[in-house]
């Protein structure tokens, strides 16, 4: 089963931007669809970016045109781009590969943004 580890959260100010990476335990060529999701307690998790195997982008309205999803077959790892982030950005950020069978989700990393 493949592991996918977050990385790249962590505290920024207001207007900052955050790199978040998704390393997979093998090669991510094979999974149709990754995405991002974000978690706030007592909230559903929210998909907020997802790149097909092909390179197809789509994004939710609340992070449109200020996070850029992105894949590296070769280092098997999805990246998140975030500018101008905002405090109500502030989540668990987690990672998700589909195949044709089944769903796999990272543990997730803390995003924190100050006013």
């Amino acid at each position: 089963q493949v592991q996918l580890v977050e990385s790249g959260g962590g505290l920024v100010q207001a207007g900052g931007s955050l790199r978040l990476s998704c390393a997979a335990s093998e090669s991510i060529s094979r999974f149709n669809v990754m995405g991002w999701y974000r978690q706030v307690p007592g909230n559903q998790r929210e998909l907020l970016a997802a790149i097909a195997k092909g390179g197809t982008t789509n994004y939710s309205g609340s992070v449109k045109g200020r996070f850029t999803i992105s894949r590296d077959n070769v280092k098997n790892t999805v990246y998140l781009q975030m500018n101008s982030l905002l405090p109500k950005d502030t989540a668990v950020y987690y990672c998700k590969a589909v195949d044709l069978k089944n769903d796999f989700w990272g543990q997730g990393t803390q995003v924190t943004v100050s006013s």
